[in-house]
């Protein structure tokens, strides 16, 4: 759990950085100790970051007990099923408090369409995911090979997109509690990665051109390996989709 734990900032920085905000280890690290002050701190954009900053590490703590109990021998599809929920409320919890999001927001999936920018697949209708969800966690609950877990459990989550938005952060996280059952360690998808890898999978499998990252587990474990921020090193990032 301390790798876990050790590899937060770096985690925040990417997964944070593909959904479009602009956010620093610095800014990461002084939203995670509470040093940041959302009153003192006005201008609108940095509120934005840090709010979801902010969110992603009460939603990482979720996460972190899931990880626990999946390397404790709980079933790691289970975990997920159980705990999703708690993570998407956890990630948009600082957005109802701050007002930019009210409370019912955040109850049960979407109630609308969602489209995913720069990609032809147009995930399933609301009512579609009522039906989805309880069968996808099921086949992950059955499914005996931790990669296939790993690999199936990212795509199909965000292939359904069940929520307005969040949705890859989410997959991210599902993906590293499947990774943990595999006795895996911590993986993540540096920022500028998770595009291509989507468009390589996509013409090799004849699937829509989407941001679906579908990672091996073996690259990923790779890609962990060398993956940190660099000071003094800035990237651009896409708006979210």
């Amino acid at each position: 759990m301390k790798r876990v734990n050790d590899a937060y900032v770096t985690d925040a920085y990417h997964s944070l950085s593909i959904e479009g905000y602009r956010v620093t280890p610095e800014l990461i690290d002084r939203v995670r100790s509470g040093a940041w002050n959302l009153e003192a701190n006005a201008d609108d954009h940095e509120q934005r970051n840090a709010i979801a900053a902010r969110g992603y590490w009460q939603a990482f703590q979720s996460v972190q007990e899931g990880v626990r109990r999946v390397l404790q021998g709980g079933n790691a599809g289970r975990v997920a099923e159980d705990d999703h929920r708690n993570w998407y409320r956890e990630l948009f919890a600082p957005s109802v408090t701050s007002g930019l999001l009210r409370p019912a927001d955040l109850a049960g999936y979407r109630n609308g369409q969602v489209y995913i920018r720069e990609s032809m697949h147009v995930p399933l209708n609301r009512d579609a995911v009522r039906d989805a969800m309880p069968a996808f966690f099921e086949l992950l609950c059955v499914e005996a090979e931790p990669s296939v877990r790993v690999v199936h459990g990212h795509f199909v989550f965000v292939y359904i997109h069940p929520y307005m938005d969040g949705n890859g952060r989410i997959a991210r996280f599902l993906m590293n509690v499947m990774m943990a059952s595999g006795g895996y360690p911590w993986s993540v998808i540096p920022v500028g990665e998770e595009r291509s890898a989507a468009r390589r999978f996509s013409i090799r499998k004849g699937l829509p051109d989407s941001p679906i990252f579908l990672p091996s587990v073996g690259h990923m474990s790779q890609v962990s390996k060398r993956t940190s921020f660099r000071p003094g090193r800035t990237r651009r990032t896409r708006d979210r989709a």
